[in-house]
């Protein structure tokens, strides 16, 4: 993203192993904060009707778990024998990963128009609460699970921005070094996501998700059909 990864992988030529390593964390950590990860794990959190910082966390783990197996499964190849996958398969996880966003993104909508983050304030003992209470009508909608959110993760590890820092891992010239690098990319990403997630959880208690929740989910959704198209050349892609 605007040139941060090249920059940081730079300092791995010719370096030892420990360079390499740390390298490979710092890509990592700043992997998760790219576009698409963002846009994806913000509207997963807030879609839960558990917003805790700690099912936060939960979601934001299970989302780096799956997207650092693939990323690790399919970078292997790409660092022990420079084999990529066909560019239609490519593109085809790019495609999906804008429509994954958009999906998200309009059940985030459709819970906040049947009235999932509708606030009223209580008077208790010691003063006024604000407690959100769900108005949905129906049947209640299923809760974010950990299996969805690994499995939107396994897709984001196929494609989305993923490829950067395994193309990048694959310019080190020991083959040793450089499949270490992977694992630990993969991993600190893992790790990354859940920070933020954790990050973000704490910051949607805080916050009047009345309000917050058509923002974030209008905001997701343009991103999602964006990428889209960018991947389908139809738009540009400046990140």
């Amino acid at each position: 993203m605007f040139g941060i990864d090249d920059w940081l992988a730079s300092y791995s030529d010719g370096a030892g192993l420990v360079v390499v390593a740390l390298v490979a964390v710092v890509l990592g950590l700043r992997h998760a904060t790219d576009p698409d990860h963002l846009a994806a794990v913000s509207t997963l959190i807030a879609s839960t009707k558990e917003r805790a910082a700690r099912r936060a966390a939960m979601l934001g783990f299970a989302w780096g778990g799956g997207h650092a197996l693939t990323l690790f499964v399919f970078g292997l190849p790409i660092v022990l024998f420079d084999a990529y996958l066909p560019t239609r398969v490519q593109q085809g996880a790019e495609i999906t990963i804008g429509l994954v966003i958009v999906t998200l993104s309009l059940l985030l909508l459709v819970r906040w128009r049947r009235g999932a983050f509708h606030a009223h304030v209580h008077e208790h003992g010691d003063g006024p609460h604000l407690h959100v209470h769900s108005h949905e009508r129906g049947e209640r909608m299923r809760t974010r699970s950990a299996r969805s959110a690994f499995g939107i993760g396994l897709l984001h590890g196929i494609g989305g921005s993923a490829g950067v820092g395994v193309l990048l891992v694959a310019t080190i010239s020991d083959t040793a070094y450089s499949v270490i690098a992977l694992a630990l990319l993969a991993a600190f990403t893992a790790v990354s996501m859940a920070l933020l997630s954790t990050g973000f959880g704490a910051g949607l208690l805080r916050l009047p998700m009345a309000r917050l929740a058509p923002v974030l989910g209008l905001t997701s959704l343009a991103f999602g059909i964006w990428y889209a198209l960018g991947a389908l050349s139809l738009a540009p892609y400046v990140f």
